[in-house]
């Protein structure tokens, strides 16, 4: 009997549906595989972007003297500036005298009204008082400024980089927030993380009520508050925001101590 040529036509061509079928439902599994291995890569990179901006911003309060400082985006090295004498023993803590300083810190042209708290934080106010009668911080840049997370600029370095202090370095923390939150006008001693006795002539005047978390040691010392002036700072200063359009290093503004007293 001759074969039956339209039923075999038909068969072919339903065999190649078949495999046209299953083709395409290959390269839809294929790509959905794609998509979810796409989708679950692009989430690890999130989550490795945001711990790296968290720990970038974390690192800005272990700066502290003779640590470098990490950026959040790339800034040019600082010229180092003439190291002011300051060196040898550790001030002694009766020089703050359990009482408060008032004073003024002109930095460009704004003038902080300041009050150093004697009584709450006797070594950190009495080396700072030392500093200041020495003219140690006259001249001398802040140079970082922190604007995403937390919100600080740092300043006191004679090395202009983060890495310089007067000489000696001392502890402990003294009069640091129980619940971590740090008030607009703060200011408040750097040092190394997890090192107590690392605090020098580095300090940071919080523009926006930031909260720090403490580490293995505690939080930071606070020596006391702007009482005037916070608004010109932001304005002419802190709200220009960081080289580069980073969150974290040198400010657009480039920021001097040009005079500091306190009585």
């Amino acid at each position: 009997m001759a074969p039956n040529k339209p039923n075999d036509r038909e068969a072919r061509q339903a065999r190649e549906r078949l495999r046209a079928y299953q083709a395409r439902q290959t390269v839809h599994g294929t790509k959905v595989k794609r998509r979810k291995r796409d989708n679950w890569i692009a989430g690890v990179g999130v989550v490795i972007i945001v711990a790296l901006a968290v720990g970038t911003q974390l690192l800005y309060f272990g700066t502290g003297p003779g640590k470098a400082v990490a950026s959040a985006s790339p800034s040019p090295t600082p010229t180092p500036t003439p190291t002011p004498t300051a060196s040898g023993p550790i001030p002694s803590k009766t020089i703050a005298e359990n009482r408060t300083w008032t004073g003024t810190m002109t930095l460009n042209s704004v003038a902080l009204g300041i009050q150093l708290d004697g009584a709450k934080a006797p070594q950190a106010v009495s080396s700072t008082i030392d500093l200041i009668q020495k003219g140690f911080y006259t001249g001398l840049t802040c140079h970082r400024l922190v604007n995403g997370g937390f919100y600080v600029l740092q300043c006191g370095d004679p090395n202009g980089d983060g890495t310089g202090g007067p000489g000696y370095s001392y502890g402990p923390i003294e009069n640091a927030p129980a619940n971590n939150v740090y008030p607009a006008g703060t200011i408040a001693m750097a040092r190394h993380s997890d090192d107590a006795s690392s605090q020098g002539s580095q300090f940071f005047i919080v523009y926006k009520e930031t909260n720090i978390p403490s580490d293995s040691v505690g939080g930071y010392t606070v020596i006391g508050q702007v009482t005037s002036g916070l608004a010109e700072l932001n304005s002419q200063i802190t709200d220009a925001g960081v080289q580069g359009g980073g969150m974290d290093g040198k400010p657009v503004v480039p920021t001097t101590i040009t005079a500091i007293t306190v009585k």
